[in-house]
């Protein structure tokens, strides 16, 4: 753990440069909208060590798979979304000196993202080696207001000297992938053109035909006076630019205004993109950089507004929270169904960017509860669009019918190429399964079962009916080779959670299709029709059903992840040197994979995702003989360990794992934040307090909750929308207050008695204790 940022409420903030921390830094400190977004890098150059990054929602391109060994069945390609055009540069050179912060004396540091706002600021005073010495200050927003637009105010004072400052704002889209296969640049250059005071790139993806085009202007000002000065175009391949010079005296002000427009082929036609990106940025630059800032408060206000959790006595935590909120709405606003939710958002490139099982089990819940459904509909809406390529990834592993969702996907195909997790992770499945029931369970919408669930559901139990087989020597159905959400066992036999879900996704397709049958009969034979479903795939899938095989230990009375889980020597992390940790970094994976130790939720997962099913005494010896097992290194097990410990009244327990999801990137636990903050995790981080310490169920289209306050807080509140209604609860010692701030009633059931909270009004429980 390094925490060398400031502890705030509602901002993260860096008090001084420190080389070592930049690259974490520039993940933290990342700021976008949904449609596009960046790291933090400095708008001058920077030779030290940086990993310079701006992205584009959708953009990606299918980067050569090298593996060692092809393996029939091998995606062909691993999906990257791309570092695009650098548009945020603006160089400075003093009498000549570059302005550089690796070879400058900086002092008086300071860099501040604003969540309340949704701005990035940064300060410092720098003396170059000739003594020269300037103050300066830059505020960059990326809109969320004008999806296409970026903005910058960058001002610089002379402290000592008069001379000659010299600004040149640029566009470069020269870059690459970090991570690429074989050092490959992924852009082809189409046209450009540099201005005096503006100008813009067009380029395209080698593959896949992506076109980007950017275009800039800038207005500069000397102590506040707008300045017609002379400026020199640039152009070069890839690049374009302008030089201006402009003579100063030692106190004046010399500010910089650069405004950029991004839009992509995704959204225009081809011949369409210039005219496009100008008209945005002419409208942006019209409106003035107060304006946009205006703009973006008043959007960050009503997003908060919707989804903001305030604790009060928690400094850290209440800082912790509010950043995995900011991050998540930045990331994801849901107005496009062609995009999902990649694990390191527009934060970094690691993983690809890609859609994962991540935002099925764990982004879902947020944006179902901290936004209009059809947000959350949307994201299952991508799903069923790639239904299709589903059956064909399905049919490239050699299965005749059902549909297998990929591990890593842009566009439905998959795309990873570590086989113990393309072929064998197959879990998967279940968790795109379980998104329906949530959504469905949630809002009540089952008109979504009819529309586009059921046809998920059916192919993805065809999967499960194929990838299961009888056991003769079990009298049981098994699923041999497997890899379950613990990546630190692969290709094992029967493991729980596999298992478990794949029965629980067949039991609840019979369920989806009674419904139908029942209430949409003429749209259930259509359904029937259009899947060709027999009656003797419904009568195997409650045959799997009932005979599936779940390893469990009856001595202890735990499921056991897979077979043979208990030949491994059984020690706790407690007894590990602190120097073996994270095991990802110090231990071979021979190593690994033989010890007992777990990478994240496994067996807990499943007690998580059908809580219901299972006492508190089931839960309770499960948590108990995993969790000192489990180190945590994924980011997606910390979340899953609180809620469940919360429900256990495992209160030090549960505060500690909610501070290791809350603060994972802000203290850099894993020691991995320089390569991107891991964005769906932090819907986990959500999660921990609303269905953790929250206790936030939805049972029989009612609101359960069972609130615990974790002893280190006052008390604490959050926001949720339930079918319409957005409801503030608050949380103390001694009350729940449920404040409903819309017209539309809610029912609610608190500790097992039932409310209803009616429009504009309030309900509290009283006389009962919530610490857990």
């Amino acid at each position: 753990m390094k925490q060398y940022l400031t502890i705030d409420e509602w901002s993260i903030i860096e008090e001084s440069f420190n080389p070592q921390t930049q690259e974490i830094s520039e993940s933290v400190f990342s700021i976008g909208n949904g449609y596009m977004g960046g790291r933090a890098n400095f708008e001058e150059q920077y030779s030290g060590q940086s990993l310079q990054g701006s992205y584009m929602a959708g953009v990606y391109y299918p980067d050569k798979t090298r593996v060692g060994w092809w393996k029939n069945g091998y995606p062909e390609y691993f999906a990257k979304v791309l570092n695009s055009t650098n548009w945020i540069g603006i160089n400075v050179e003093i009498d000549g000196v570059p302005l550089d912060l690796a070879t400058c004396s900086v002092t008086a540091f300071r860099r501040v993202l604003d969540m309340k706002e949704g701005t990035l600021s940064r300060s410092f005073t720098a003396v170059l080696e000739d003594g020269k010495e300037v103050r300066v200050e830059s505020l960059r927003i990326v809109s969320m207001v004008r999806q296409e637009i970026g903005a910058i105010r960058y001002s610089i004072i002379p402290v000592n000297f008069s001379g000659t400052i010299t600004l040149t704002p640029y566009l470069d889209g020269d870059i690459k992938n970090k991570d690429s296969n074989y050092d490959e640049k992924f852009w082809n250059e189409v046209e450009k053109n540099a201005e005096p005071d503006s100008g813009y790139l067009t380029l395209k993806t080698k593959k896949l035909d992506f076109h980007v085009t950017t275009a800039m202007a800038f207005d500069i000002l000397v102590n506040g006076e707008k300045l017609a000065i002379p400026a020199e175009a640039i152009q070069r391949e890839k690049y374009v630019g302008a030089t201006a010079d402009v003579t100063v005296q030692a106190g004046d002000q010399v500010v910089i205004y650069k405004y950029a427009a991004n839009v992509t082929s995704r959204n225009y036609g081809l011949g369409q993109l210039v005219e496009a990106a100008h008209a945005a940025l002419h409208s942006a630059r019209e409106a003035g950089f107060a304006l946009l800032l205006s703009e973006q408060a008043e959007a960050w206000k009503a997003k908060w507004k919707e989804s903001d959790i305030s604790i009060e006595g928690d400094v850290s935590a209440q800082q912790a929270i509010r950043f995995n909120i900011f991050q998540l709405n930045q990331t994801y606003t849901g107005e496009d169904d062609r995009l999902n939710i990649g694990p390191k958002g527009f934060t970094g490139e690691k993983y690809g960017g890609s859609t994962y099982w991540d935002t099925e089990a764990y982004c879902v819940p947020f944006y179902l509860s901290t936004a209009d459904a059809s947000i959350a509909r949307n994201l299952l809406i991508y799903r069923y669009k790639h239904l299709d390529k589903a059956k064909e990834n399905a049919r490239k592993l050699g299965f005749t019918k059902g549909a297998l969702y990929p591990m890593v996907t842009m566009n439905g195909e998959e795309c990873h190429n570590e086989w113990e997790i393309t072929f064998e992770e197959i879990h998967r499945n279940g968790a795109i399964a379980y998104a329906i029931y949530n959504y469905v369970n949630y809002t009540g919408d089952k008109a979504y079962l009819g529309q586009y669930g059921l046809e998920v559901l059916v192919e993805i139990s065809r999967f499960w009916e194929e990838r299961v087989h009888y056991s003769a020597d079990k009298d049981k159905y098994v699923m041999l080779g497997v890899t379950g959400p613990n990546e630190y066992e692969n290709n094992v036999n029967n493991n729980w959670y596999t298992n478990r879900i794949a029965s629980w996704t067949m039991e609840y397709t019979l369920e989806a299709l009674a419904y139908l049958q029942e209430n949409e009969t003429s749209r259930y034979h259509e359904l029937l029709d259009k899947l060709a479903l027999q009656v003797n795939e419904t009568e195997k899938w409650t045959e799997i059903i009932a005979s599936m095989y779940y390893p469990e230990d009856a001595e202890r009375g735990i499921f056991l992840q897979q077979d043979g889980f208990l030949d491994k020597e059984l020690i706790q992390v407690k007894e590990l040197p602190p120097e073996h940790l994270p095991l990802n970094q110090k231990w071979s994976w021979d190593r690994i994979l033989r010890s007992c130790f777990i990478k994240q939720a496994d067996v807990l997962q499943g007690l998580y995702f059908l809580g219901d099913r299972y006492d508190l005494e089931t839960k309770q010896r499960n948590f108990d003989f995993y969790e000192p097992i489990t180190v945590h290194e994924s980011s997606l097990s910390p979340c899953i360990h609180a809620i469940l410990a919360c429900e256990l009244g495992y209160k030090e327990k549960a505060y500690e794992m909610y501070l290791r999801t809350s603060r994972l990137d802000l203290d850099n636990y894993n020691n991995d934040t320089e390569d991107g903050c891991h964005t769906t995790s932090m819907a986990g981080t959500w999660m921990s307090i609303v269905h953790g310490f929250g206790g936030l169920r939805v049972q029989q289209d009612r609101l359960i909750l069972n609130p615990s306050n974790p002893g280190h807080w006052t008390s604490y509140a959050f926001k949720i929308m339930f079918r319409g209604a957005r409801l503030n609860i608050s949380v103390t010692d001694k009350q729940v207050t449920v404040a409903n701030e819309t017209g539309i009633p809610a029912q609610i059931t608190i500790y097992d008695k039932e409310y209803t909270v009616d429009g504009k009004s309030s309900i509290t429980a009283e006389g009962i204790t919530v610490t857990a």
